[in-house]
């Protein structure tokens, strides 16, 4: 499985199935990253997916010296199992 970050769409996305699961994110300035939605298509969830997607959108923001702003409801729940990438949150 393979996640593509797609700069033109600002969107990390994996398909799987023929269907798309997605994290949705907005560069606010060059050190600052929104984490805006993150969507797994209803057939797709169970499986990890949304993250597995959170998890690649957070090694990004790492790389890149960015910091996340969790607009996501989602990702606060992500961090309650990924505690090493709290220090990235604004």
């Amino acid at each position: 499985m393979e996640i593509i970050n797609d700069t033109s769409n600002n969107v990390f996305v994996v398909e799987v199935d023929g269907k798309e699961a997605y994290l949705r994110y907005a560069l606010r300035s060059k050190d600052v990253i929104d984490f805006v939605y993150t969507y797994t298509p209803p057939e797709l969830r169970g499986k990890g997916l949304a993250e597995k997607i959170v998890k690649e959108g957070f090694n990004f923001a790492k790389e890149n010296k960015l910091r996340v702003i969790p607009t996501c409801p989602y990702i606060m729940y992500f961090l309650t199992k990924n505690e090493e990438f709290r220090h990235l949150i604004m």
